[in-house]
């Protein structure tokens, strides 16, 4: 099952996403691009990003074999809306994709234990654009600013996250192409390590890294991230 979140004429509603329509809990049905647009489909208090989590990209960038998750976190103003323009800073010349995929907390926990246990507690899947303003200062100035975490477009309820493949299309051009079985450490191992260290709440994404190939980006460029089994995160670079 695919769950949205979108904006109408009457406020802000959730509810299943099905071939572009959106049925609420009380049974409205509304169409995107008609008489709805697309949101996040969560509201993170804190985005937990993971990256050197693919061997392709550890040699690609030169990084060192992490002994264990290696983590940053993005605050909430970093989320941004599948469909909805990117806006490049003014203060970088250096803006770069990548393409990941990200789990979304449904409650508050703690202390996880074991796939049975993390899947209780999590609402789904979705995909993230960890964007990275490559040429500044230290990690949080290059990926802890505003819009610098495009999220969505559903999330998928139903999924196995070992056993599915993505890719990333700028501007018509693959750039990205990967198993999700090539993590170094797998969204299970991820969010049991990051949770004996965090207290999640509910709404929270974590995400476990970009496979080979994160690039630049460039004004007018057309992002299209897809992940087998919850769908395509586009937008454009403005």
């Amino acid at each position: 099952m695919k769950l949205a979140r979108i904006e109408t004429s009457n406020g802000i509603a959730r509810g299943t996403y099905e071939e572009g329509t959106v049925t609420t809990d009380d049974g409205k049905r509304y169409e995107i691009g008609d008489d709805a647009t697309l949101l996040a489909p969560c509201e993170p208090g804190t985005v937990y990003c993971v990256g050197r989590n693919f061997v392709e990209t550890i040699d690609q960038m030169e990084y060192d074999v992490p002994d264990v998750p290696d983590w940053f976190i993005k605050p909430a103003v970093a989320v941004h809306p599948p469909n909805q323009p990117i806006e490049y800073p003014e203060w970088t010349d250096e803006l770069t994709y990548a393409g990941e995929l990200a789990a979304v907390v449904d409650e508050r926990c703690t202390g996880l234990s074991g796939e049975t246990e993390i899947d209780d507690a999590l609402r789904g899947w979705t995909i993230l654009n960890d964007l990275d303003a490559l040429d500044q200062p230290g990690r949080t100035a290059r990926k802890a600013f505003d819009g610098s975490a495009p999220l969505g477009p559903v999330i998928e309820t139903d999924l196995d996250p070992r056993e599915i493949r993505m890719e990333t299309h700028i501007s018509g051009e693959k750039r990205q192409d990967a198993p999700m079985e090539l993590m170094i450490f797998d969204p299970y191992e991820t969010i049991e390590f990051l949770s004996r260290r965090y207290t999640f709440e509910a709404g929270d994404v974590i995400s476990f890294g970009s496979p080979a190939n994160p690039g630049l980006i460039e004004p007018d460029d057309e992002i299209e991230i897809y992940y087998e089994g919850i769908g395509r995160l586009e937008n454009t670079v403005r």
